[in-house]
């Protein structure tokens, strides 16, 4: 019996090689046509119960993040638009505040600057008046100087040359002498 199990199966082995690849073999055709569609209807039935629920339902809440994400941008987007409009509105204002006090305190400086003018200006003038008296007085004063020390002079050049001096004519010489000078 041994022996007849061991031929039927080095029978059943040459058999097989002459028969070549069982999936080449047409016999066994519809036997694998059978399992490949069982087999099909299995995975179909694991992937649309369990696989394909959890992928749409991840699909849809990418979705809804890229949705989200996309209005929240167009959101900021719109904010930083008006953060722009308003940082320009503020910067215009603070020109416009700016060249407002500059042109205040050019005014207040020119003003101040014409008071300081004028009031230099009425120093100068009452410092030049102050000055044209002390030279009129110093003037005066040396006229009358001068006139004595010509009158002096003249009288004792009078002595000198061996005359005897009167002092109302040498007055009246020095007098009239003076007069065509002084001016």
């Amino acid at each position: 019996m041994a022996t007849s199990t061991s031929e039927a199966a080095a029978e059943a082995g040459h058999a097989a090689e002459k028969a070549g690849m069982p999936q080449l073999d047409f016999a066994t055709f519809p036997n694998q046509i059978f399992w490949l569609l069982v087999t099909l209807v299995v995975i179909y039935f694991i992937l649309s119960r369990f696989a394909l629920p959890r992928i749409a339902s991840v699909l849809a809440e990418r979705q809804g993040t890229i949705t989200g994400d996309l209005a929240m941008a167009e959101e900021l987007k719109q904010k930083a638009l008006e953060a722009e409009e308003a940082y320009n509105r503020a910067l215009a204002e603070a020109r416009a505040e700016a060249q407002k006090i500059v042109a205040e305190n050019k005014a207040r400086m020119q003003t101040e600057l014409d008071a300081a003018i004028a009031k230099a200006d009425a120093e100068i003038a009452a410092k030049l008046a102050e000055s044209e008296a002390a030279i009129a007085e110093i003037r005066k004063g040396a006229v009358k100087a001068v006139k004595q020390v010509a009158t002096e002079t003249a009288k004792e050049v009078v002595k000198v040359l061996g005359f005897k001096p009167d002092p109302k004519l040498i007055t009246k010489a020095v007098t009239e002498r003076l007069k065509g000078r002084a001016q």
